[in-house]
């Protein structure tokens, strides 16, 4: 049964490369590719709705300002109630999402909020990857007093609480757009990852490959970015997956106690801060964003167990159909 189970893994991957088996294994995970689906539908479906910068979108109101009266009573209009069962059937009416105390449309200014979650989930994870993955890989590779330098700033960094921090980031950067708080933010968010990647690069360099490159002549720099930092990508990926989940409750935390985004643009956060005393009587304007602060980051979670799943070569994803048919491969090669 071993060597049937040996010949056929080796059937499967021979001729592939391993970002090919990665991509394969990656794919083949159903829930994260699902929630790689709905994650960039929300995406394409808030920035088409009000659409970006000069570009218009589809949605005929606008996120800042009021309507001319409050429709309803501001509740939302929508319905999704077929009519057999006693309801309007699939209508969205003038404001599917209801308005705010001034009239305000609310679908349009959750989809602004949902904008501004993404560029904070980009910049921020972009810059923390980034500024983490060089200082890691610089400790890790350099070790001694390089190393020490480097890791103990890296705990005086991170055993301040990153509210702290981001509320300190928040108040010098908040007023100046939702890019220069996200960037700010990713420069203080690096330490995690400088963590994960110091620890893998002290396995790494201590390699056949590390040596033989060093043999051959090749710089510090390129032995660092060429030939360790392709083989860590792993660690670093699903370690960037788990910074963009906590970039969306990061700045909706900081928008809801004021020291993220501020009026006239708007989050989120910011949207749930601004409405918390009509929670009784309007709770429709807590549903919508704490739903589009809750299910991205589920849906980024499952992608980066998706991601830490295709990365590991320990993963192995048994099918029921290949292992009935491994005793008849076994006969037929006896």
């Amino acid at each position: 049964m071993t060597n049937a189970t040996t010949t056929v893994t080796q059937e499967e991957t021979a001729g592939q490369s391993q970002g090919r088996l990665i991509l394969k294994r990656f794919v083949t995970n159903k829930a994260s590719m699902v929630s790689l689906v709905l994650l960039v539908a929300i995406w394409v479906f808030a920035i088409s709705a009000i659409g970006i910068g000069p570009i218009p979108g589809w949605w005929h109101h606008d996120y800042r300002t009021p309507s001319a009266s409050i429709v309803e009573g501001g509740r939302p209009t929508v319905s999704l109630i077929p009519e057999w069962l006693g309801g309007a059937g699939i209508y969205l009416g003038e404001h599917p999402f209801g308005q705010n105390r001034i009239g305000v449309d609310y679908f349009a200014q959750t989809m602004r909020g949902v904008q501004n979650s993404f560029v904070v989930i980009v910049l921020l994870a972009g810059v923390a990857t980034v500024l983490g993955t060089v200082i890691g890989a610089v400790a890790g590779y350099y070790r001694g007093w390089v190393d020490a330098v480097l890791m103990r700033m890296t705990d005086v960094f991170i055993v301040i609480p990153s509210i702290v921090v981001g509320a300190v980031v928040g108040a010098m950067t908040g007023g100046l757009g939702v890019q220069y708080l996200a960037i700010f933010l990713g420069l203080v968010a690096w330490m995690g990852i400088a963590r994960l990647v110091r620890a893998e690069f002290l396995s790494l360099r201590e390699r056949e490959f590390v040596e033989a490159a060093r043999v051959a002549g090749a710089s510090d720099a390129r032995i660092i970015f060429k030939h360790i930092l392709p083989n860590a990508m792993g660690v670093v990926i699903v370690a960037a997956s788990l910074i963009a989940a906590a970039a969306i409750i990061l700045e909706a935390s900081l928008s809801f106690l004021g020291y993220g985004i501020l009026p006239p643009d708007t989050s989120l956060g910011l949207q749930v801060s601004q409405n918390q005393s009509a929670f009784a009587t309007r709770p429709w304007l807590f549903w919508f964003p704490a739903f589009f602060i809750v299910v991205p980051a589920l849906l980024i979670n499952f992608i980066g167990d998706g991601l830490r799943d295709a990365f590991d070569p320990r993963q192995k994803r048994f099918s029921i159909r290949r292992t009935k048919e491994l005793p008849e491969n076994a006969e037929q090669r006896s």
